[in-house]
């Protein structure tokens, strides 16, 4: 195997980091094309850029209605017999507990629409999922892709057989992190030093450097990591091995722990034999920064509408010729003076049209139909709506795709460290990620139909309560056992009861019939 350096990652992927970089700034609102100095001296003036970022806009809209009744569902599947066993249902609910409880301790409902906004804009998304030795539970976060790196094998992008992750610590942070191999009482002086040296550039293995070392735990630093400010740390994983490496130096190299790479790397959209995904912004720019300019322009128009252009004719010069009320103006007998008008004869009416064309190209471009942000100027409802939002869901459907099998993953981790650390046993247990409605959903009609299908034996109460949205169909079951039991002994002690009750009414009624009334 190629021996692998830290120092080779900065001259990788560099063509997909500068993607990065740029969407990243267009979807924070730098959408204007680069001027020239002259310009830019004057963008406060006339020459005012105005931003209207219906980009950032479009991919919070979408990205909402991605990540909206996000949850999931675990089902025995037994192999040696047809009907589960209680065990095997037991576990499934363990393993539906398990996911909840990972989703609410790492907040991933927050996690992951934040993750979902980056997939978006940046074009590629990553989760890590790691056993917490200090909290005892599972940890999973969302490192920054910029700093994710991949190798897979030959043409085929799914089998990923190295991850690399970096990032940068301070002094401070590595301290927190790696107390038993950075010196915590080493001279600020040294640091500072360090750091004038090296600004989290690593060092090319054939550079020449001082050789003495810190040997803290067992584990031996270079003095040229310890002295710096800050530092690079890269993570190097394969199924096999694990190494961590302070800027270019190895300081810890052992077999991984987990037997897996704990990272789960998708595409926004995947291109086609590509690995890394393509981001919604690119095809926004040309629209967006053409409703920015028809936006800006129309702004200057009006503007100098409100402040009117004196125009003389037949005058050779003009002095205190001022536009404002009550003015009285002196000029030669055959002069003419007015106001140049520049709304007049429908200009600005052309402004306006064209801008709504740029409307309606942002929203096909961008898969929102107007429909989508809630102002349709009829009131569409059922099939009507579906088809005027029909792009919209398209959309969401293809990211869907790909996001069901990341969250799958994800899942399977969690549940391979729940039985490593946690003794957990989920053998012959599968699981399913369960989106809720793209579009608003009536929700007695969905009731009615669920009713239906379990009715004609199509699929299970479980499947229907899956459907519905139900976190825990075997809990929520259980509830209704609940119930149906104690209703079917209450009607059994009222049907006990009533033979008596009815038999002294009627002995009430005969004896009061045969009282004589004084």
């Amino acid at each position: 195997m190629t021996e692998f350096t830290p120092s080779q990652l900065n001259r990788t992927d560099t063509q997909r980091l500068s993607n990065y970089r740029t969407n990243l700034d267009f979807y924070q609102g730098n959408q204007w094309p680069t001027t020239s100095p002259a310009r830019q001296g004057l963008a406060g003036g006339r020459h005012r850029q105005l931003v209207f970022n219906y980009a950032k806009v479009a991919i919070d809209k979408v990205t909402s209605f991605l990540t909206q009744g996000l949850h999931f569902a675990c089902y025995p599947n037994p192999t040696n017999s047809t009907n589960p066993t209680n065990s095997l249902n037991a576990r499934a609910r363990r393993a539906e507990q398990l996911l909840r409880q990972v989703y609410e301790d790492n907040n991933l409902q927050q996690l992951d629409y934040e993750t979902e906004i980056d997939a978006a804009v940046l074009g590629d998304g990553c989760y890590k999922v790691i056993w917490d030795t200090d909290e005892k539970r599972i940890r999973v976060t969302a490192p920054d892709v910029s700093g994710i790196y991949a190798w897979w094998l030959g043409d085929d992008t799914s089998r990923v057989w190295r991850v690399a992750s970096r990032y940068t610590l301070t002094r401070e942070e590595m301290e927190m992190l790696y107390s038993g191999v950075i010196a915590s009482d080493l001279p600020a002086e040294a640091w500072q030093a360090g750091a004038k040296q090296s600004q989290g550039i690593a060092m090319s293995p054939s550079a020449p450097r001082n050789d003495t070392h810190l040997s803290l735990g067992g584990t031996t630093v270079p003095k040229q990591s310890q002295r710096k400010e800050r530092v690079v740390v890269t993570e190097l994983w394969t199924a096999n091995t694990f190494d961590l490496f302070l800027d270019n130096d190895i300081i810890e190299s052992k077999p991984n722990p987990y037997g897996f790479i704990p990272f789960v790397i998708f595409p926004n959209l995947r291109e086609p034999k590509k690995f890394w995904g393509i981001s919604d912004i690119p095809s926004l720019v040309q629209p967006q920064r053409e409703l920015n300019r028809a936006l800006s322009q129309l702004s200057r128009i009006l503007e100098l509408s409100g402040n009117p252009i004196a125009v003389l004719e037949n005058i050779a010069s003009a002095e205190d010729i001022k536009v404002q009320p009550g003015a009285l103006w002196t000029i030669p007998e055959d002069a003419k003076a007015y106001l140049l008008d520049l709304l007049q004869g429908g200009g600005v009416r052309l402004h306006v049209d064209y801008i709504d064309l740029l409307y309606r190209a942002l929203h096909d471009i961008s898969e929102t139909p107007r429909a989508a942000w809630g102002g349709i100027e009829k009131e569409l409802s059922g099939t009507a709506l579906q088809m005027e939002l029909g792009s919209l869901t398209q959309k969401v459907t293809r990211k869907r795709t790909i996001r069901t099998n990341a969250y799958h993953q994800r899942n399977e981790i969690i549940l391979k460290l729940a039985e490593k650390y946690m003794n957990e046993n989920f053998d012959q247990i599968n699981h399913r990620v369960v989106w809720g409605p793209i579009l608003p959903q009536d929700i007695a009609r969905q009731a009615q139909n669920e009713q239906l299908l379990v009715q004609a034996g199509v699929h299970s109460r479980r499947t229907a309560m899956d459907e519905m949205g139900i976190q825990d169909p075997d809990e929520e079951f259980n509830k209704w056992l609940e119930e149906r039991t104690k209703i079917l002994e209450m009607n059994q002690e009222f049907r006990a009861q009533s033979p008596t009750r009815r038999g002294g009414a009627r002995e009430r009624a005969t004896a009061a019939e045969m009282e004589v009334p004084e």
